[in-house]
């Protein structure tokens, strides 16, 4: 498993709990990095997108909302709705990650923590989103 993947597992237990618990982000950071023990590198990438997801969230939120039919954000689990959040950030705002690595992440992600059918729901929503908001212009996007 390499790294980038390992703090995206990171990245997505800690928002999953910030879903469940009214805890301040720095304090559920330190409760969490006590807890698991991990490269720098792993950190450092974990808290980038936990950090950006957390401050685009209504931007990112919009998105996934407008692009998934039929299903509210609310409406998602738990594991799915912060999977997407992930990786809707990482597709926007991350250019150095090509695109087809992001996707096959999340769906990665999406069988290993989600339910039966999280990897193909997650792997449906990216690449709609992939295709209609990311510009193909950035090289390897």
């Amino acid at each position: 498993m390499g790294n980038r993947h390992r703090a995206r597992e990171c990245a997505l237990q800690m928002l999953y709990q910030l879903d469940f618990n009214d805890t301040e982000v720095e304090m559920l950071k330190g409760l969490y990095w006590r807890s698991h023990e991990v490269a720098d590198d792993i950190r450092s990438f974990a808290e980038l997108v936990l950090q950006g997801v957390l401050q685009k969230r209504p931007q990112i939120d919009d998105l996934i909302s407008g692009t998934s039919e039929n299903w509210t954000l609310e409406r998602m689990s738990a594991v799915d709705r912060n999977i997407l959040r992930l990786a809707v950030y990482e597709l926007l705002f991350i250019p150095d990650v090509p695109r087809n690595v992001t996707l096959n992440e999340a769906v990665e992600l999406g069988k290993k923590y989600g339910a039966e059918d999280s990897g193909a729901f997650v792997n449906g929503i990216l690449d709609r989103i992939a295709k209609d908001h990311v510009k193909p212009d950035k090289g390897h996007r």
